[in-house]
């Protein structure tokens, strides 16, 4: 899956970051918190023709890849504001091997072909 923007950005002074992200093609676009809520949701007509299930799982997908992506950026703030690796390890945050690993597992379990090439114009 493709990442629309994966920095980490502060929102109005919430003090909760959140990551913009989007499916392989592009049709489903969504802004995630570190914690996983959609808080940005935008989904193409074409969208909303295939099983509400499929597409159901497929934003899910989308806001846990969001949200371990949210939680490495958090994990690299506080790293470098110091906090040492002990605390780091407390928070239960992401690192880069948990993330890279989570979503290699996700591709191999996930068929991402689209099932038609067809789109409405």
């Amino acid at each position: 899956m493709t990442e629309a923007g994966a920095a980490g950005a502060e929102s109005a002074g919430q003090g909760w970051a959140s990551v913009a992200i989007a499916n392989p093609y592009g049709s489903i676009k969504m802004r995630v918190t570190e914690q996983g809520i959609p808080v940005a949701v935008k989904v193409d007509a074409a969208e909303l023709h295939r099983d509400p299930t499929q597409l159901a799982a497929e934003m899910l997908r989308l806001c846990q890849r969001a949200a371990a992506r949210a939680g490495l950026a958090r994990r690299k703030q506080l790293e470098a504001a110091g906090m040492s690796a002990a605390g780091l390890a407390h928070t239960g945050l992401p690192t880069e091997a948990d993330v890279a690993r989570q979503e290699i597992v996700e591709e191999q379990d996930y068929d991402t072909e689209p099932q038609s090439w067809l789109r409405t114009v």
